[in-house]
């Protein structure tokens, strides 16, 4: 049974096996030895790390179950099996398929110690991976990376293909444990980079906006997450996620920022105006709603929920006054207060523009407010 050289025992087995966990073989490989070793086919099987043969992929689910310490039924051909435990836990499988030539029970052993040294790879593999994204995210965040084709480069290195256009996420985790919200993002998304840094998620996200926005409403426990519009150079990829740190912020605020809008249209140009020039930004909600915002504050109105509703419902003064709660009237005398303290007319097509534009800035700007 035994290679050149190899002695016909579980001591030489194992040595074998684990030389094929080194050379790269993987877990194929330690039962391809098992199985010359007993006579029969081996299957291992190790959900975590996926299934590493096609042919293994009718036993997962019984290995699942059985990790998950149920008792199910083993599959038919399945005639012996040793578990593969790690830190006094079940992560797996090895499966003696059909009858043996010689007593298998050593050599299923030595298989799954073996098995063991592969899962031992497999996370130091991850964890070094880890370390590599998050020391690509920090790079970017801190500005160190600008080079759009570095970057690329970079992010192609760890799994992460930006060249098709890609999206950031930032993501507050409602909690002192990000790995929930890591770990959902990966699953759903391992194409992706993610990383928590400074207590904040950070992900860089292949593809379109609209499949990250449904997968940040699905995060687990309190996580909020903002995410940015979609950028195609990844010399963006700082702005993308300081965008994203900004939609977080607004929605962390209860901001109304709408996701449309922050894709296409003026949303998009003051996110990113914020990031490289929120003087600017200030100076325009400084010369628009600041006044309506302060007198809200100080009196208790509600100057600038009307002026928005008024704005959303195309500056009809009865379904502005029915969305609010109050008497069209009432909605008029609010509109002559915003002219009086902003100096800009709702009436007044290009004064409205500025008014709706200054609402917007006043959103983003909301979260930096002192109070």
């Amino acid at each position: 049974m035994s290679g050149p050289g190899q002695l016909a025992t579980p001591r030489g087995a194992h040595l074998e096996m684990v030389g094929a966990v080194l050379a790269g073989e993987g877990l194929r490989g330690v039962a391809r030895i098992a199985a010359r070793y007993v006579g029969a086919p081996v299957a291992i099987v190790v959900p975590r790390l996926g299934v590493a043969d096609p042919g293994w992929k009718r036993f997962e689910q019984y290995v699942v179950a059985r990790s998950r310490g149920a008792d199910p039924e083993p599959p038919d051909e399945v005639t012996a099996e040793v578990p593969i435990v790690s830190g006094g836990q079940r992560v797996g499988s090895v499966l003696l398929l059909g009858e043996p030539t010689e007593d298998p029970s050593e050599y299923l052993q030595m298989a799954a110690i073996a098995a063991l040294t592969e899962v031992a790879v497999a996370d130091a593999r991850e964890e070094t991976a880890q370390s590599l994204r998050g020391a690509f995210l920090e790079r970017v965040l801190r500005g160190e990376d600008t080079d759009g084709q570095t970057i690329s480069r970079s992010a192609r290195r760890l799994g992460c293909d930006l060249a098709d256009g890609y999206v950031a996420l930032c993501a507050d985790p409602g909690g002192p444990v990000a790995g929930r919200v890591i770990a959902a993002v990966r699953s759903e998304r391992p194409d992706a980079i993610v990383q928590a840094i400074d207590g904040r998620v950070y992900a860089l996200v292949p593809g379109e906006r609209e499949p990250v926005e449904r997968l940040a409403a699905r995060l687990p426990g309190n996580a909020v997450a903002g995410v940015s519009s979609r950028y195609r150079d990844a010399g963006e990829a700082r702005r993308a996620l300081e965008e994203a740190e900004l939609v977080l912020e607004v929605k962390a605020a209860g901001g109304e920022v709408a996701p449309g809008a922050i894709a296409d249209g003026a949303y998009r140009l003051l996110f990113r105006a914020l990031v490289s020039h929120p003087e600017e930004v200030l100076e325009l909600y400084e010369r628009t709603v600041a006044p309506l915002v302060r007198y809200d504050e100080q009196y208790g109105t509600q100057l600038v929920a009307t002026l928005s509703s008024y704005l959303e419902h195309n500056c009809n003064m009865q379904a502005t006054a029915t969305a609010i709660h109050t008497h069209r009237h009432t909605v008029a005398y609010r509109l002559d207060r915003v002219r009086e303290l902003t100096g800009l007319d709702p009436l007044v097509t290009d004064h409205r523009e500025r008014l709706s534009l200054g609402l917007k800035a006043y959103r983003v700007l909301a979260p930096r407010l002192p109070r």
